[in-house]
């Protein structure tokens, strides 16, 4: 394909946002989500900061799709988020967001999105972002109501929330960018693309 999608890569990931970021950008791809224990990794890396695990863990699943597909361009991404001193992963159950959202209220929440680009066994770029997010005072009503809409939609989401759908509730104000919010250091990625001849410059 050519023009502005370029020559197409390989989102290892099934996220729906960060495919709807590709595709409103007019990005050719293919998705196939990386097999990896992210968990393992995490623990691993438990004295890290989360800058730095996100970034390992958009490497890691680029690395391990970009192992299966030779000579293919790999995008990997992540998000972590941090309130309060504390990480926290995708709930894992409702009873779990509910617990996550009544942490969150009133806080403030630091969103680290990061990206990696691989290709054979070389890890090419990593990047990553950063957004804080400040959560209104949240009431059992609304975390009821919210989570009956949400699940199990926000149970793939970090943070408990979709920002371009009925998440965008849950803040009394934003800090950074878009793109990281939802999941993705669009511009980075886009910067990386075209380095990698992926796309014109």
């Amino acid at each position: 394909m050519t023009g502005l999608a370029g020559s197409g890569i390989v989102l290892a990931s099934n996220s729906a946002s960060r495919k709807a970021m590709l595709n409103a950008a007019g990005i050719a791809f293919e998705a196939q989500a990386a097999d990896i224990d992210e968990r393992a990794l995490e623990t691993e890396m438990m004295d890290a900061e989360p800058a730095e695990i996100a970034q390992a863990l958009a490497a890691a699943k680029a690395s391990a799709v970009a192992s299966e597909r030779p000579g293919e361009l790999v995008l990997g991404s992540d998000s972590l988020v941090e309130v309060g001193g504390q990480r926290f992963d995708k709930p894992a159950s409702r009873a779990d967001a509910a617990e996550h959202l009544r942490f969150f209220s009133g806080k403030v929440m630091t969103l680290h999105s990061a990206a990696a680009l691989a290709r054979g066994d070389r890890v090419c770029w990593v990047g990553s972002d950063f957004a804080r997010l400040r959560f209104r005072e949240l009431s059992e009503e609304f975390i009821e109501s919210y989570l009956a809409e949400e699940w199990p939609a926000v149970s793939y989401c970090v943070g408990v929330f979709r920002i371009e759908g009925p998440g965008v509730q849950l803040f009394e104000n934003i800090a950074g960018d878009q793109f990281t919010v939802l999941g993705m250091p669009m511009l980075q990625v886009l910067g990386a693309l075209r380095d990698e001849g992926a796309l014109p410059s």
